[in-house]
């Protein structure tokens, strides 16, 4: 199923206001199987380990204290083309930005709290699957 799976996260201003089911229905409506699914809430040296790639930048601090600050939902998701259509299902990291209906438009609040990740390409999308997840965690169709 390579390149048929992607990886996202509700990051948690979202999860805090409530829109996790509102944002996995939007998912599913998209034809997404949810292969694999968990709430979790990372420490700060986790959230420095998943967005290692970004340490050098001048928001990584900020960004990994968002993300160690409450629970996110990270999820595994399945369907052909699985990457690309999600980037364009979130669409722009930038809430104010992203085209109307796109999860970023309808529940992100600004660019730090833009409700989603999504992985960037099939690599990461297997590097971030395996940061959250185990084989056992994960379903097979």
């Amino acid at each position: 199923m390579t390149g048929n799976k992607t990886f996202t996260m509700i990051k948690p201003t979202a999860v805090a206001q409530g829109s996790v089911g509102k944002i996995l229905d939007r998912i599913l409506e998209e034809g997404y199987l949810i292969l694999a699914l968990k709430m979790v809430h990372l420490c700060q040296r986790e959230a420095e380990a998943f967005y290692e790639v970004h340490k050098e930048r001048p928001f990584f601090g900020s960004l990994t204290e968002y993300m160690s600050s409450g629970p996110i939902v990270a999820a595994i998701l399945q369907k052909d083309n699985a990457v690309d259509d999600y980037r364009t299902l979130i669409g722009a990291t930038n809430p104010g930005d992203a085209a109307e209906g796109t999860i970023r438009k309808l529940y992100g609040t600004d660019l730090g709290r833009n409700a989603v990740h999504g992985s960037d390409s099939r690599e990461n999308a297997e590097i971030e699957c395996s940061f959250f997840f185990s084989g056992m965690e994960e379903m097979s169709w």
